[in-house]
């Protein structure tokens, strides 16, 4: 539950809600029987396919008794509503691709629209994402060789993700599907496989549509040198490799053989050949690059020139164990974070050195970035504004803090008026995390509120207060001074809602990676 608190009348900002990344529902095709997918079977003399949904849902239309509406125009049995169908006048080739955009279940259920519909199914592009199917382990690889016997392809996307019960893949069954006519010209791949254990290799065969692929992920298993020493990916937009073994040579083979990636997402990633990870480092030369998300031990990462990079997102802790991260041309970069308070970690931007949060060096200021995120335990002041100093443009700041309580954070004497007015603080948004209003956190909280002339949200998440406790609000409010608030129409939010996610960017698939708003806010 959130409390908004507001310490004047000026009219609240109306806030955009935002939706839930939502992935694509999936089930099965006419072909598949309703025992497989745990589904009934067609209603009793009628000639449609079997109800694709759940059993408690009821069926949308008449099972391929009715017309679409305005199908009369078409020749389709059946007699025109009145109204008029434009979708029915539409040519099948149009009509095919809108059925493979649809999740798969819904794809497979427009056959009982119309005896038009059922033929455009097997000739549209196959979608083919079983992650909601209900089926597991042989029952669901079963499955998965039956739709690509029988659907002609093209297919669109060939998403199979990994979920209890599916462990164990046999690598010949695997190797099989990949090398089906169906998946000629793939688009979308997404392989989320532990074939027997880590070691196992991914078949050659995953990238025999290497020239098509606009979409990989591939997870838990070892890709081989030998077959990526060569590769390209000419169309490849959106890359993840997470929980693969590989070497440090192959992974940049990989990245240098795709010339037009946007979004590039590698974690929990297992060097081979590389002992102690002193001879990984990675560089990344890409004019696509937008959004770069990783979370993987080795010795150095190097942007040597990105272009158009908007936000490097270093994930989890993992990042602790990268030696160094230098960006050495990235003019458009507009996200940072989450950077760790660890002195094994240094950050180089340019002339600008930054050992764990602690400013080595900052001669010249880095002012295209706009959002930062920081996880410090102690929650020292003095720390975070030299470090702010580094950012003259920023906007947007969030923190993460230990629960512990550290120090008093008694910045009056230090920040007095004639050193104030010479910070440049910019700050629209600031969140605080695992705030629970101890005065060491109030006292950090109020240098803002004093001095934030443009803020104007501030939140404050995860602290041990009841939802409805006004004591503690009130109390909030007299030591966060809000009635001498420097922005005027801020406002102040206070969330029960503690974040467990390990990533303080909540990346969970390289999709996330190319949303366009805020990759900070939790979503759990």
């Amino acid at each position: 539950m959130v409390m908004e608190m507001e310490a004047a009348d000026p009219p609240a900002k109306k806030r955009r809600t935002e939706a839930p990344h939502v992935r694509q529902e999936s089930g099965t095709i006419l072909t598949a029987s309703p025992q497989e997918m745990h589904l009934p079977s067609a209603p009793a003399g009628t000639n449609g396919p079997p109800h694709l949904g759940p059993t408690s849902e009821p069926p949308e239309e008449s099972h391929g008794q009715e017309p679409l509406p305005g199908a009369a125009a078409r020749g389709e049995e059946g007699e025109d509503a009145g109204g008029v169908d434009y979708i029915s006048r539409l040519p099948d080739a149009i009509l095919g691709e809108i059925i493979s955009l649809l999740p798969t279940k819904a794809g497979a259920r427009t056959q009982i629209l119309a005896s038009r519909w059922r033929r455009l199914w097997l000739s549209a592009p196959l979608n083919l994402d079983l992650s909601d199917a209900r089926v597991y382990g042989v029952a669901l690889s079963s499955l998965i060789s039956r739709i690509l016997n029988e659907h002609p392809g093209p297919a669109r996307c060939f998403s199979i993700p990994l979920r209890p019960g599916d462990s164990d893949w046999c690598p010949e069954t695997v190797d099989a599907w990949l090398r089906s006519p169906a998946l000629d010209n793939l688009q979308d791949l997404e392989l989320a496989i532990k074939m027997y254990h880590h070691g196992c290799p991914l078949p050659a065969s995953a990238f025999r549509s290497s020239a098509t692929l606009h979409v990989v992920t591939i997870r838990g298993c070892r890709i081989e040198d030998g077959m990526v020493e060569t590769l390209c990916f000419p169309r490849l937009r959106k890359l993840a490799l997470v929980e693969v073994e590989i070497s440090g040579g192959s992974l940049n083979s990989i990245i240098a053989g795709c010339p037009v990636v946007e979004c590039l997402l590698l974690k929990t990633i297992r060097f081979s050949y590389d002992f102690l990870l002193r001879d990984v480092s990675l560089r990344i030369n890409s004019p696509s690059l937008i959004s770069f998300g990783f979370g993987l031990y080795l010795r150095e990462l190097i942007i040597e020139d990105a272009p158009s990079l908007k936000r490097l997102l270093p994930l989890s802790s993992h990042t602790h164990f990268i030696d160094h991260v230098s960006v050495i041309s990235a003019p458009n970069l507009e996200i940072v974070g989450i950077i760790y308070e660890s002195k094994y970690s240094k950050l180089t931007f340019g002339d600008t050195v930054i050992q764990g949060l602690h400013v080595l060096n900052c001669t010249t200021g880095l002012s295209s970035i706009k959002s930062l995120a920081i996880a410090n335990d102690k929650l020292d002041l003095e720390l975070v504004i030299n470090l702010m100093q580094c950012f003259p443009h920023l906007e947007n700041l969030y923190i993460k803090m230990s629960n512990k309580s550290w120090g008093k954070n008694l910045w009056r004497r230090k920040y007095h008026n004639g050193h104030i007015k010479y910070l440049n603080i910019r700050l629209k948004t600031i969140v605080l995390r695992n705030y629970r209003g101890i005065k060491s956190q109030a006292s950090f909280a109020t240098f803002f509120i004093l001095n934030a002339k443009m803020l104007q949200v501030m939140r404050f998440e995860g602290g041990s207060y009841k939802d409805d406790d006004a004591e503690f609000i009130a109390r909030q409010h007299r030591l966060l001074q809000l009635e001498k608030r420097a922005s005027r129409g801020a406002q102040f939010e206070f969330s029960t809602i503690i974040c467990h996610c390990d990533d303080q960017a909540h990346i969970k698939h390289v999709h996330d990676l190319s949303k366009s708003d805020d990759p900070f806010k939790c979503t759990c």
